[in-house]
């Protein structure tokens, strides 16, 4: 199985685990005389099992992301902590640009007017400048996504 199948598999594992406490919630108190819809039990079985599935395959991933390297040498679990940090970077950003950029209305001339502290032009070359370092790692981390297999 190639990486990037596991991953693939990994988030339908979280989503189905989601969907089962879900329905155990929903089946989890009935009224006196009722019975659930489903039981409950055999959710929870389920849930327990699929999370046994889920903790192998991302304790696979895991040493997956130790072993493989990018071209650079630089191995895939620094790169995805990389990948991380220019993402959140981008984001804070990105969140102050879209707060300088918002206009502040005055309603008669004698309120107290606003400055801007941040050059908003170098913010927005920052950001550009982060986007394009997030774009071409995560290319290359999908790259070996895709091509290499999944450790046992």
């Amino acid at each position: 199985m190639k990486l990037a199948e596991a991953l693939l598999l990994r988030t339908e594992q979280q989503q189905k685990l989601e969907l089962l406490e879900g329905r155990i919630r929903a089946n989890l108190k009935v009224q006196e005389g009722d019975t659930p819809h489903e039981d409950p039990e055999a959710l929870l079985r389920e849930a327990m099992e699929v999370n046994e599935s889920l903790c192998a395959l991302v304790q696979r991933i895991n040493r997956t992301n130790h072993i493989l390297q990018l071209e650079d040498g630089t191995t895939l679990a620094d790169a995805l902590a990389r990948r991380e940090m220019l993402r959140k970077k981008r984001l804070l950003l990105s969140n102050l640009a879209g707060e300088a950029q918002q206009r502040d209305y005055r309603l008669t001339h004698s309120e107290v007017k606003m400055r801007l502290t941040l050059d908003l032009a170098a913010l927005q070359k920052e950001i550009d400048a982060l986007s394009r370092q997030f774009r071409e790692l995560d290319t290359r981390i999908q790259g070996v996504n895709w091509t290499c297999d999944l450790a046992e």
